[in-house]
């Protein structure tokens, strides 16, 4: 048992070191067999080019501007910000179908929670710092 363990570990390591080495190029017949030394000034290097991020950047024009006062009026015609306001307070539509549970207010207890539990014997809750009540 212990040698068929050992023959795919060994058949594993292999096929994991060669495709690691087919990852890193050394197959590939463009790569360079050794590296240039990094402290050779006469060495050869390739030549650097630089692209701007911003180079295919289109900027937004579908809409053409409009002045500050015909923004200012088209925002008066609609109602002003009380308008934004009234849609603000208006309740949101409530799911249909029966199946759709109600949510719990905040602060109230759930239909299904059980009893507040007893105080254990020995524990008399939290203290004020105002005095006896």
């Amino acid at each position: 048992m212990v040698h068929v363990l050992l023959r795919w570990l060994v058949r594993a390591a292999l096929c994991t070191s060669a495709l690691a080495a087919q990852a890193q190029g050394a197959g590939s017949p463009t790569a360079p067999a050794t590296r240039p030394d990094p402290l050779d000034p006469k060495a050869s290097v390739p030549a650097l080019t630089y692209s701007s991020p911003l180079a295919r950047y289109r900027g937004f024009s579908d809409d053409k501007p409009v002045s500050w006062r015909e923004a200012n009026d088209a925002v008066a015609r609609i109602g002003g910000w009380r308008v934004y306001a009234r849609e603000a307070q208006q309740p949101e539509a409530a799911p249909t179908g029966a199946d759709a549970p109600a949510a719990p207010r905040p602060g109230s207890p759930a239909k299904d929670s059980p009893a507040s539990m007893p105080m254990p014997p020995g524990h008399h809750g939290h203290k004020s710092s105002k005095g006896p009540q």
